[in-house]
């Protein structure tokens, strides 16, 4: 009876995650008239891609897109980069003053200075209406920082360290030839984190970003949910757009959820065995 009900209520929790992605789909390639008639749900009605076409021939919703994926993936980058060079020193014992220095950064999930002084270092920087204000200042997690030092104490021996010691390694040649190969399934779970942490984000874009060019996908796709009526979304004559606004908005909240969707297939691998990491360690 107890596995039962565990199954049942993961069933429900997995519906609640699929069930609305299955009938945003669904209203994406439907006719405008079975959409309006709202009589789609889980299935389409009278297939079209016209929404699609629209969002493919309209030059902002593609540009920005690509402006999206590459900023994702510089922030992906650096937030990893930085994140290893931060958890190594930090998980070795080695290191003089590790535990004070592991206090000072997890200071900052805890207390911040607020929006405006955000704002206006940013703009001392130059950073303001650029893509690196959406790169730079969250590209460092002290709380992914955390979890990778953990793995890497619980993980990899000190006796492997020591080895490549006596065997005249530097500190960076461990790193590259003995901590980061084995430590591939917190990297691509941390990568993920990064990745769609970046990519679902909008606020940072709202704040410090008034130059449309420079707006992601997802800041895009806010004002499209927000708005309502004919203002719901705005896309260039060119687009020659037939379908309704509430037809074009199922149409972009797919286009902006398959790049995250066609990416995980690839490291899911390594992603399930990251987030497993000390659950089944006494």
């Amino acid at each position: 009876l107890s596995d039962f009900v565990i199954s049942a209520v993961i069933l429900i929790l997995c519906a609640t995650c699929i069930l609305p992605f299955f009938h945003i789909a669904s209203k994406s390639v439907s006719s405008n008239t079975a959409v309006l008639a709202k009589s789609v749900y889980l299935l389409p009605k009278q297939i079209n891609f016209d929404a699609y076409a629209s969002i493919f021939r309209d030059g902002q919703l593609t540009h920005s897109m690509l402006y999206s994926i590459l900023v994702t993936f510089l922030f992906t980058v650096i937030g990893m980069t930085v994140t290893i060079c931060a958890a190594y020193p930090l998980s070795r014992s080695v290191l003089a003053g590790r535990r004070v220095l592991t206090t000072i950064i997890l200071f900052t999930l805890y207390f911040s200075a607020g929006l405006i002084p955000e704002y206006l270092l940013y703009s001392r920087l130059g950073i303001i209406n650029s893509m690196w204000v959406l790169v730079l200042p969250l590209a460092f997690s002290p709380y992914n920082m955390l979890i990778m030092r953990t793995y890497l104490e619980t993980t990899i021996p000190e006796s492997l360290y020591e080895a490549a010691y006596l065997d005249g390694a530097s500190h960076y040649q461990m790193l590259a030839r003995v901590t980061l190969p084995l430590s591939k399934p917190i990297m691509a779970t941390l990568s993920l984190f990064y990745a769609v942490g970046r990519w679902n984000a909008y606020a940072d874009a709202r704040y410090f970003i008034t130059r449309k060019a420079l707006q992601p996908i997802q800041y895009l796709l806010s004002n499209m949910v927000l708005n309502s009526g004919s203002d719901a979304i705005s896309l260039s004559e060119g687009a020659a757009v037939t379908s309704t606004p509430e037809v074009l908005q199922a149409a972009t909240v797919m286009f902006a959820t398959l790049p995250i969707l066609l990416i995980y297939p690839f490291i899911q691998k390594h992603f399930v065995k990251g987030v497993m990491v000390g659950a089944v360690k006494g």
